[in-house]
């Protein structure tokens, strides 16, 4: 009886510590040192020059749009006034040879002479008549029959001549002409747009929401086209930084997530791991001891999921890899 309650109270001691094992978190308790990295954007333009304002300050936050600084631009004002110039003489000369060849005016003085030679030909045709009628009975010469008959066709020539005239100055410019304006007006608004575009260029603003992190010149310095002149630090680009032994890297995988600590920080912290090295910051000799394989170490990235306000660049924190995970069972 004695032996059967003590094979009992061995089973029973079995089972409790085969649940202790089978319950028991692998990573708990493992804390690692750590800290704050950024991906800074660095701002800058696309042309070089002098700065002539800057419109932020380190440590201020700017969202997507914001000035930042511009650059001194009175050559490219310059350019984009001769542009609007060369675009309005352009278009001058287009108006000029679609409009009629003879000014209003100027064909006003062609109607008046066409009037005067019509009143000529009415004139001079009333008195052929006449001389014709004075000739048929024998009262004038044939001498002055033909001079009558004589200014009358030079006067009927002359209506002719002057009803050409304003039809000729009514008529637009030649299609060559024409076609030769339209070519040079919009090549002078291209012009003016690739001016305004440089000038608009002058001007920088920020390309995402974040904080300023530096400032790297000031109004008076010169910048070279691509040079950074601000650091941006957009809040999704604060990454930590931390180091695990080969034994907790074959237990993080990319996703997991993992709690971070931080002096003067709010608990409960959180990062996702996005990257794991697979190659070890130090390398042993190529057959691996069990002692020599506790000296590699694995480079992990983690994203914080909130209040990266209260992280910093360079910060160093604490990294729990402990998780809320499922226990692992261990085998």
């Amino acid at each position: 009886m004695k032996r059967t309650a003590l094979l009992f109270a061995g089973l029973i001691s079995v089972t409790v510590i085969g649940l202790v094992l089978l319950t028991y978190k692998v990573n708990e308790g493992a804390k690692v040192p750590g800290y704050m990295e950024a991906d800074l954007v660095f701002v800058g333009s696309e042309q070089s020059g002098r700065i002539a304002t800057l419109s932020v300050k380190e440590g201020d936050t700017v969202t997507s749009g914001a000035p930042i600084f511009t650059l001194e631009s009175s050559e490219q004002e310059a350019a984009v006034a001769a542009a609007k110039s060369r675009l309005e003489e352009a278009q001058a000369r287009l108006s000029d040879a679609e409009a009629e060849i003879q000014r209003p005016r100027e064909i006003d003085v062609l109607q008046a002479a066409l009037t005067r030679s019509q009143a000529m030909l009415k004139q001079s045709s009333l008195n052929l008549d006449r001389v014709q009628t004075l000739f048929d009975k024998g009262w004038v010469s044939k001498a002055q029959l033909d001079d009558a008959v004589a200014q009358h066709d030079s006067n009927q020539a002359a209506v002719a001549e002057a009803e050409r005239r304003i039809d000729a100055g009514k008529l637009p410019g030649r299609s060559g002409v024409i076609d030769a304006a339209v070519a040079s007006v919009a090549e002078a608004r291209h012009a003016l747009d690739e001016a305004a575009k440089n000038l608009a260029k002058r001007q920088v603003f920020a390309p995402v929401n974040g904080s300023i992190e530096e400032v790297y010149f000031r109004p008076g310095e010169v910048v070279v086209a691509g040079q950074g002149v601000v650091a941006l630090l957009p809040p999704g680009n604060l990454k930590a930084r931390f180091f695990v032994s080969e034994l907790d890297r074959a237990k993080l995988h990319v996703g997991e997530i993992v709690k971070i600590s931080c002096d003067a920080c709010p608990p409960g912290l959180t990062a996702k791991i996005n990257f794991i090295a697979r190659d070890a910051e130090f390398t042993p000799p190529v057959i691996f001891s069990e002692e020599q394989r506790k000296k590699l170490v694995f480079l992990v990235e983690a994203r914080p999921q909130d209040a990266t306000n209260e992280l910093t660049a360079g910060q160093p924190i604490t990294v729990n890899l402990a998780t809320d995970a499922e226990k692992v069972v261990r085998r």
